[in-house]
């Protein structure tokens, strides 16, 4: 089940601000940028990076995933392996709040968000 348009809408603006804050400086965003999606119960920071061979093209490497489970009123914290599989965060596997999540990424204290 998907977040309220009202959830949705405070999730969007709680990511949006916390990218702004993090995104490099103006000129330097068709090499590499920050983005972020809400889909379904779950919200997804990723960096995007232009191809060496062609820079016209940007790929995507995921940073950091919540997801919230309505059931249990938490926020489940993942990080992208190396081998593109997803992890919990074990110094931290769920948050109360959204807030949280975006703290502990910003604080990457385990380098796995950012390296």
């Amino acid at each position: 089940m998907a977040f309220s348009e009202f959830e949705a809408k405070r999730c969007e603006k709680l990511v949006a601000a916390f990218v702004d804050r993090r995104r490099p400086p103006p000129h330097v965003r068709t090499q590499v940028d920050l983005g972020f999606r809400i889909a379904g119960q779950s919200v997804e920071i990723f960096e995007l990076r232009a191809d060496w061979r062609d820079a016209s093209l940007m790929h995507e490497h995921p940073v950091a995933r919540t997801t919230y489970v309505k059931s249990r009123k938490i926020w489940k914290v993942f990080w992208e392996h190396a081998d593109a599989k997803w992890l919990l965060y074990k110094p931290a596997p769920q948050v109360r709040s959204l807030e949280e999540f975006l703290v502990l990424v910003e604080d990457d204290t385990h380098a796995c968000f950012f390296g």
